[in-house]
Order: C-alpha cells, then structure tokens, then sequence
C-alpha cells in the first residue's frame, strides 16, 4: 500500500515521499482497519513536516492528523462500528491509503456527509466548538473578536457563534473578505492595523468584548488583547507569525485580561470516551444538514503529495488542499 513518509525534516515538499510499505494486515481484537478516503493538509501537518511541531518522531515519520474513511474489517469485541461504516480517526498517522488503530480510537459519522467536509471534521469543528465553550463563559448577545477570520476555524467560530447568538468582530488583512463572512452570519468585519482596539470599539457600539481569539500571536495577539474588554479572556490556538505571544503587560496587570493557550488534543482529553463522541455526534448532524462547510481549493492523488504540499502553503488558494489516497472522491 502507498504511504507518504517523511525522508528528513525541512522543506515539504522536498522532504515528503509517497512509498510502498507493508498492509497493515487484518485486525486483532478490540481493532479496527479502515481505508483513508480522504485528508486535508492543516497548518499543524506542515510544520510537522518542517520539524518545528510539538511532535517530532524519528524518521522515517507518517504525518497527518485527520482524515476520513471507511471500515474495511473490525476485530473481536468491536460493535460500535461494522464494515462499511465512514469513520473519523482520533490517532494520526493519517497519509496512508489504510489504518490499523483500536477500535476507541474511530468514531461513526453519517455516510450523507459529503466526503471531502468529512475529511475536515476531525479538528476544525470541534476546535471552533470548544473555543466558544471552554475558554470564557459566554451568553447570547455577547461579542467575540478573532483574528484571521477567513480560516477554516475562524468560519466556523463565526458559524456556530451564530447560532448561539453571540456576535463576532472578524479581523482580517483585506476589505474584500468582508462581504463572504458577512453572507455567513459575521456580525462585523475589520482590516487589522495599529488602530484595531478602535475600530473593533466602533464596530461594537462600545459593547463590551468578552473573549479574543488568535491565530497569529507575536503583536496580533496584542492588538486583539487590546480590543478585550477589563477582566475579558484571551486565547490563542495558532502561530501563524512564527513569533512567540506578545501582550502589553498593562492588559494583564490592570485590566485583569487572562491569556491561555489551546490545543484540541489537551481540551478533548478533559473528557470521557462517551462526551467526545458526543461532540463528533452533534457536530457530523450539523455538517450534514450543511450548516458547516468549508471551501474545498483542490483534491490530489497521494501520487503527487509533493505538489499538494507546496499548494497549502500558498496565500489565498481559496480553500482546503485535499488528498484522495485511494481514488476520486
């Protein structure tokens, strides 16, 4: 089967191959195999592949965090899947054409959910979902502001927000954005900049802003900081910068703002087995009834996984890279 190993840290594309290796062979007890169907390449995979990741295996290494795909066998003892079933894989090692993991490690999702969204339900959804939960109480009617909000997160945080009532400032680099996000509920939009604590003020009315998101840290995370109401919460779950959080101390010594960082991993472990799949549950009925989506840029063969690689690190490519290891979808 074809496998896409990492032959060195540094320059993905360079460093990915799509290499033969051994089936992973038929399940043991309490195992399931699944075909991959589909994966994205996310910002977190590319800098596993750069060697600059919390996670730094030794080589050869299989990236990949998330993915799609469908029972092909189940072990003895495993009944919350059966062959068929279209399942979502907590482990990673995902950019395979075929995996071997513990039955508690897969979890069901509707078949109706068209496959390339489900390839992207894995880590996105629940990181919006659990952003909005887990951080700072919030009630309707309540503001939040994030900062490159035309990623796929930052489309979902103003999704699901809308549907909890709480009202969302969206920061991006360019005015044209502003019409797509507001087309899928984002109460106001701005260009960040020096001024943005007073240009998120106007947007707001003077409202108070309960919870900043950040994706970037380095100084966006102190200008989101800056628009943050007094005892409000700051939270960042990204480094697109690649520079280290920055907040102006008097945000956090006299205006009472708290910073904290978020990892999905670390938040879904401070739950049971039954609650994560819980998430999965309701957030899998809300792709399929096509309330979450997100734009998909391009699908490739494992094949080419070099060009696919180099195509999600481009700016504006407009959508999700995708990888099909076993065919179309």
């Amino acid at each position: 089967m074809k496998q896409v190993q990492l032959a060195a840290y540094g320059v993905p594309e360079q460093v990915v191959r799509c290499n033969e290796v051994p089936d992973v062979g038929a399940p043991g007890p309490g195992e399931v195999v699944f075909d991959v169907l589909a994966f994205p390449i996310n910002p977190a995979d590319i800098a596993f592949c750069t060697g600059h990741y919390r996670l730094r295996p030794p080589l050869p290494a299989t990236p990949g965090a998330e993915c799609v795909g469908r029972v092909a066998a189940v072990g003895a003892g495993v009944s919350h899947v059966a062959v068929g079933d279209h399942v979502i894989n907590l482990q990673r090692e995902n950019w395979t054409q075929r995996r071997l993991v513990r039955g508690e490690d897969v979890i069901a999702i509707p078949k109706g959910i068209p496959l390339r969204q489900a390839a992207m339900l894995r880590i996105n959804p629940p990181t919006a979902q659990l952003l909005l939960s887990d951080v700072t109480k919030l009630s309707a009617w309540d503001w939040v502001v994030q900062n490159v909000a035309n990623s796929a997160v930052g489309r979902l945080v103003i999704r699901l927000g809308r549907a909890q009532g709480i009202r969302t400032v969206n920061v991006v680099r360019r005015e044209s954005l502003f019409a797509e996000l507001q087309a899928m509920g984002a109460d106001a939009c701005v260009v960040d900049g020096p001024d943005l604590a007073e240009r998120v003020a106007a947007a707001t009315g003077g409202s108070p802003v309960k919870l900043g998101i950040d994706a970037v840290c380095g100084e966006a995370l102190s200008r989101i900081a800056a628009c943050v109401a007094d005892d409000g919460a700051v939270v960042t779950y990204g480094a697109m910068s690649g520079g280290q959080p920055v907040i102006d101390r008097n945000d956090l010594m006299f205006r009472g703002v708290t910073l904290s960082g978020f990892m999905l991993g670390r938040f879904l472990g401070r739950r049971s087995l039954a609650e994560i799949r819980a998430i999965f549950a309701a957030l899998g009925a809300e792709m399929l009834a096509g309330k979450l989506d997100a734009p998909v840029a391009e699908v490739y063969p494992i094949e080419r996984i070099a060009e696919a690689v180099a195509h999600a690190q481009r700016d504006a490519k407009g959508g999700k890279i995708l990888v099909a290891p076993n065919g179309e979808i």
